[in-house]
């Protein structure tokens, strides 16, 4: 049987993944996604590793707003816009993001690796050059492989590096400088003002991947560009409907009027995908008009993210400089990471580690993310939890 080898090969592959304590272990949830949720065989634990930053992934005006959406225009749409037509909804919700986020047009995507998947390769071509930061998410390094661009990648934050890329690319046609908004494991934030400062002096463009960052982070959580005032400044954000807008599903490239029309024309994920089910559209368009109306919830994230790190600190953890709802404790050990996480699951509360090869070696971590629906109960059970549990592992 033509099977026979390659299951051997990858009994032998999945083997050596647990060896290595490689292997990733999905654990059972018993309810929906909140602040506190419960997991198999009967336990209860606050959940500090989820990306509902805004904590409304459970809200009732925003399931309900996904009813009444599929209660009017279906479970879905059966296949891909070009072909069977495109809903109403679709267009109230690109419309909708456009002014969220300060860009002339939008196009939806599947999900926010379909939107990094799909941007590249239409737009640049063998006489371009694309220019990444190392820590960028996967969706964008996959994304460029698509695309048939001179590529560049400079070390994290580095902008002596990146101004060197620039440099060294000025025959090309078109530079884009590509950057996460904020970076998913340290928490921290693209330096947007100096790489739009190197865009216009190199006459390049610069995409912004705004997925951990669009609802929470901004003044009245419009993101990264809004945090640093440079909107104006961006050529294309792509973001996601997964994390702190409601933590469904879908995505979406939002930007120059031109380039989302011509990404309608020639991107493949969103060609050849069905686009979202309209529940999740109506949902979308609720979060969004709950953002519009109130900094309610932007707000008190970033007031218990603020407190968690300044009381992480001061007992002693190394925490990732940093001023966002992504809190790295650095434990550095492998064994470390994922010991305490197990310690910590037992204790009640919910976290994961964060080992090679996701990050570095030598750079262990548990990554704990903070959401506007912690109480400052939840937050001071978290802290003494860690404390407790660091000191009788020697890290504290």
């Amino acid at each position: 049987m033509a099977y026979g080898k390659l299951k051997t090969d990858l009994q032998h592959l999945i083997s050596e993944l647990k060896t290595h304590g490689q292997y990733k272990h999905e654990r059972i949830l018993t309810t929906p996604q909140s602040a506190r949720i419960g997991v198999k065989d009967g336990e209860s634990a606050l959940n500090f590793c989820a990306n509902n930053y805004l904590g409304i992934s459970n809200n009732p005006e925003v399931i309900k707003a996904a009813k009444n959406a599929m209660d009017k225009w279906g479970y879905g749409c059966a296949s891909v816009r070009f072909i069977c037509g495109t809903q109403e909804i679709h267009t109230q919700l690109e419309e909708a993001v456009s002014e969220f986020l300060g860009m002339e047009d939008t196009i939806l995507y599947a999900a926010c690796f379909d939107a990094n998947g799909g941007v590249f390769e239409p737009l640049l071509d063998e006489d371009c050059a694309l220019i990444s930061d190392e820590l960028n998410h996967a969706s964008i390094i996959d994304g460029i492989r698509l695309c048939k661009a001179k590529r560049y990648r400079y070390k994290h934050g580095n902008m002596a590096e990146l101004e060197a890329a620039l440099r060294d690319s000025q025959s090309n046609k078109y530079r884009l400088i590509c950057t996460d908004g904020v970076f998913s494991m340290d928490g921290d934030m693209a330096k947007l003002p100096e790489i739009c400062d190197l865009a216009d002096r190199y006459e390049a463009l610069v995409l912004v991947d705004d997925s951990h960052a669009t609802g929470y982070i901004g003044k009245t959580g419009r993101g990264t560009p809004e945090h640093f005032g440079v909107t104006e400044r961006i050529d294309i954000i792509t973001t996601t409907f997964g994390k702190a807008l409601g933590g469904g599903n879908g995505g979406c490239t939002s930007g120059r009027k031109e380039i989302i029309e011509l990404l309608r024309q020639k991107s493949r994920p969103y060609l050849f995908s069905n686009t979202l089910a309209p529940a999740i559209v109506g949902a979308t368009l609720k979060v969004i008009e709950m953002l519009s109306d109130s900094c309610e919830l932007r707000d008190k994230v970033w007031e218990n993210a603020v407190y968690f790190r300044k009381a992480m600190i001061a007992a002693g953890f190394d925490i990732v400089e940093g001023n966002t709802a992504i809190v790295p404790v650095m434990l550095h050990d492998k064994p470390h990471a994922l010991k305490m996480a197990d310690m910590l699951l037992k204790e009640g509360v919910y976290v994961i580690g964060f080992v090679y090869p996701i990050v570095p070696k030598g750079k262990a971590r548990i990554r704990v993310q903070i959401s506007a629906a912690h109480s400052r109960e939840d937050l001071d059970f978290t802290i003494e939890a860690f404390t407790r549990i660091g000191k009788e592992l020697n890290l504290i």
